[in-house]
């Protein structure tokens, strides 16, 4: 049966303040090329949502603006300066709690990864750059850098290696880790690159943004593959 994924939606900036959702359509394309078909997610409330997730078989979740420090029990460096939508927020912590209760197979991506860390109780490093000496250069999108895979996870099974090239987009990443989560990729400055959990049917956050490269570089490809026969 072709599995029906779930992919949670952004918030497209309007200078008039009115509020519409948008989604990269590189997530889309992923999903398909996988063997899924993509189910957009827009921000609902908890009483619909509960009555959609159980038509869903696999989620995927997208990055994102940064969350809300409080979240995590910090005060806001003044580096963070562009925070997610509140609406957002809430239906995606809502969305993680709900997937995670069910074993919804899920893979979270960037900001997604970010969010299933905190929905768990873990915290972030809020700027990279301020907070990680001698840290590589992870911001700038046209960046690429390797990342080492722990040998035996979940990740590095499906990548079929111990380490990859991957593309860096972000300038927060997981601090401290949430309940049942596992680090499992590094890049050379030590920062968390992959988390998984072991014991669920599919979990899997990775810092990079595979939905960009997979067409290109097929190893990156292997996460929706595997997502999508999960």
């Amino acid at each position: 049966m072709t599995p029906l994924v779930g992919i949670n939606m952004d918030y497209a900036h309007r200078p008039s303040g009115e509020k519409r959702l948008a989604l990269n359509l590189c997530y889309i394309r992923a999903v398909e090329a996988a063997g899924g078909i993509p189910v957009l997610l827009p921000w609902l409330q908890p009483r619909t949502l509960a009555k959609l997730l159980p038509k869903l078989d696999r989620l995927v979740l997208v990055g994102s603006d940064d969350l809300d420090p409080a979240l995590y029990g910090q005060k806001r460096r003044p580096e963070v300066t562009l925070l997610l939508d509140p609406e957002r927020q809430a239906f995606d912590l809502e969305l993680v709690a709900r997937a995670w209760k069910r074993g919804l197979p899920t893979l979270a991506i960037c900001g997604g990864c970010q969010v299933l860390n905190v929905a768990r109780g873990g915290s972030l490093i809020q700027h990279i750059p301020a907070q990680v000496p001698g840290a590589l250069e992870h911001a700038k999108g046209r960046i690429w850098h390797r990342v080492r895979v722990e040998k035996g996870s979940r990740l590095g099974r499906l990548l079929g290696r111990s380490s990859l090239s991957t593309n860096s987009y972000h300038h927060q990443a997981v601090d401290r880790l949430g309940r049942g989560l596992q680090a499992v990729a590094w890049s050379s400055d030590g920062v968390v690159e992959g988390i998984e959990n072991p014991d669920h049917p599919y979990l899997l956050g990775v810092q990079w943004h595979p939905e960009r490269c997979w067409n290109e570089k097929p190893a990156h490809g292997a996460l929706f593959r595997a997502l999508c026969k999960s």
